[in-house]
């Protein structure tokens, strides 16, 4: 078995997870996942109807749904399949993941969907909110950017990586709070980024190798190339809600967003969100009504010049500077 610290959890695989450095396997684990095997129990249910959770309205070229979630054993396992032929199963306590996958697919395909959405899902099993969001540190103290697919949350943290800044997540930020605070765990040690950024960013997009030989996407290791990737935990100090990009000369700017606003903005951007049952989301609506009142959401329009986004960095890291420290915070919200 290979260890790993992944999201606050110790993981626990039968083969070893790409991109991922192993701990080792001493400790009992919080997640163990079987690799390239599925429950033997799940063809049986696979020949009978099943509950579908989810159906993803976007499909395939031949058709098939992009995603689909069945409930099995009256709730005690989800069965999720990707219109790829990749699936897993998840039991519902989120303490075991099985993963098979058809030929020409491999590991390294599969993982870009296990250390992502299945592993998110599987914290929302544990009743941990992950944000669909990237974090980075600021100093002793974490900043999470927000925002759905496309907005450039992963192609910004690339920014801060490149000057520096260690990462501490992208995509799935998990919120761990203790104390009163909020703490963001590290993820998986790799930014994710379309051939467009990376030529934005590099000048080149055979700068950076591809996630996988299947797919366009290419894989920043914030271990190499002069990054640095947060291995411990750090305080949450303010959310940036990156919002439509615009060519007006002043931007990029920051500017504040209200409690209100800034709730409805995280609701709409947890990963999961279409997979919670009424425990989950009631559960859900607690901790971000305890998180934007804690800490700060700040809304960010950036500039639609993509040669400005090491200024629209320096725009966040100044706001974020004259911001209360996470003690300061805490006190004065009680």
């Amino acid at each position: 078995m290979y260890g790993y610290s992944l999201f606050g959890l110790r993981v626990l695989a039968t083969q070893p997870l790409p991109g991922v450095a192993a701990l080792g396997n001493s400790g009992a684990p919080d997640v163990e996942v079987q690799v390239g095997t599925l429950p033997p129990w799940l063809e049986h249910h696979a020949s009978t109807s099943q509950e579908f959770l989810y159906v993803s309205p976007y499909q395939d070229e031949a058709g098939h749904p992009l995603l689909t979630v069945a409930e099995l054993d009256g709730g005690g396992f989800f069965w999720l399949r990707y219109g790829d032929g990749i699936e897993f199963v998840v039991d519902r306590p989120g303490t075991e993941i099985w993963t098979s996958w058809p030929e020409p697919w491999t590991l390294d395909d599969v993982a870009t969907y296990l250390l992502g959405p299945v592993l998110a899902f599987t914290l929302r099993l544990r009743g941990i909110t992950c944000l669909h969001a990237s974090a980075l540190a600021a100093g002793d103290r974490a900043i999470a950017l927000v925002g759905p697919a496309g907005v450039g949350k992963s192609t910004l943290a690339a920014t801060f990586a490149k000057r520096g800044h260690p990462v501490i997540s992208d995509d799935v930020v998990a919120l761990n709070r203790q104390d009163g605070r909020f703490f963001v765990q590290p993820g998986a040690p790799c930014i994710r980024l379309w051939p467009e950024s990376v030529l934005a960013l590099y000048g080149s997009i055979e700068a950076l190798p591809r996630l996988t030989p299947t797919w366009e996407k290419r894989l920043l290791d914030l271990t190499q190339n002069g990054c640095r990737f947060q291995h411990q935990p750090l305080p949450l100090v303010a959310i940036y809600l990156l919002a439509e990009r615009s060519s007006d000369a002043g931007m990029p700017r920051v500017e504040g967003l209200s409690s209100a606003a800034g709730l409805m903005a995280l609701v709409a951007n947890t990963h999961a969100n279409h997979l919670l049952d009424k425990t989950m989301r009631a559960q859900e609506f607690e901790c971000l009504g305890l998180l934007v009142g804690s800490v700060p959401i700040r809304r960010v329009i950036p500039h639609e010049d993509p040669a400005l986004l090491s200024r629209l960095g320096d725009v966040i890291l100044d706001d974020a500077q004259g911001l209360p420290t996470p003690s300061a915070i805490e006190a004065g919200h009680g």
